[in-house]
């Protein structure tokens, strides 16, 4: 077994446990019956790559309750609220925690969130098993996360193949150079570099420094973690890094959208 952070680990063991009541409450064959059913993907890479051509920056603005690290993050939490406002204000993309463990999410926040937000949405989770990708596409989402971190390397291509097949984009998490090697066999079209360390949750945006250039040019990087200011956005400007995961400095702020327009436009 890979040698994971604790955080990790003790996510991974309440997910499976959490996974054996869920298929018991909602057999598999009924993700499956409405993910043939839900409109088609709205193109969450393709939104940030066209961001990106027209030299604006492609924000994926999260909506998310809480961390493990900073506990509740927003106590006045409307989420069709704010994501009406991150569509107003500019956002490329949304993404949506629905981890309800450790994030006090859900995927009924993902499907409150669409009715008032055309964007594309990540559906930002511990995915570990078919089921969740299934489930993904039948909540309607466009994109999913794999991270490289929670899963050995044939879980992980068989749920990269499995997303590709249901027409999801798939960003694959990275925190290192190690786990980008394991990453880039699968020929990824999308990385997120998250720059928080597991372990210790320190962030630090040299991550995304030191990883870039062993990323293919062809493979579209997004930063994940620890854009704060306009001088964050600055510096990963001049490195080329024009797609921004952002979610604390938004959840915090009294009004998430006016926050996103402030720091990107």
């Amino acid at each position: 077994m890979m040698d994971q952070p604790e955080i990790l680990k003790k996510i991974i063991a309440h997910k499976e446990k959490e996974l054996v009541e869920r298929k018991l409450h909602m057999p598999l064959e009924k993700f499956q019956e409405m993910a043939k059913e839900v409109p088609a993907p709205r193109g969450f890479e393709r939104a940030l790559r066209a961001a990106q051509a027209s030299k604006r920056p492609g924000v994926i603005a999260e909506i998310k309750r809480a961390s493990p690290s900073k506990g509740i993050l927003r106590e006045n939490f409307n989420p069709m609220e704010i994501a009406a406002s991150y569509q107003m204000n500019g956002a490329s993309c949304v993404s949506i925690l629905t981890d309800s463990e450790f994030f006090k999410g859900s995927c009924a926040i993902l499907e409150l969130a669409r009715k008032t937000c055309f964007l594309p949405i990540l559906r930002k989770d511990f995915i570990i098993d078919s089921y969740q990708v299934y489930e993904t596409r039948a909540i309607d989402a466009d994109c999913l996360l794999l991270i490289v971190a929670a899963l050995e390397d044939q879980k992980l291509a068989e749920l990269y193949a499995l997303g590709n097949e249901l027409h999801l984009d798939i960003l694959v998490e990275i925190h290192n150079q190690e786990e980008l090697d394991r990453a880039l066999k699968l020929e990824p079209t999308m990385i997120g570099i998250n720059n928080r360390n597991l372990n210790t949750f320190d962030v630090s945006l040299d991550t995304t420094f030191e990883l870039l250039s062993n990323i293919p040019e062809n493979c579209h990087v997004v930063t994940e973690s620890g854009i704060h200011t306009k001088e964050d956005i600055a510096l990963m400007n001049e490195k080329g890094v024009n797609s921004f995961l952002v979610g604390e400095a938004f959840m915090v702020a009294e009004n998430p959208g006016a926050k996103l327009k402030e720091l990107f436009f």
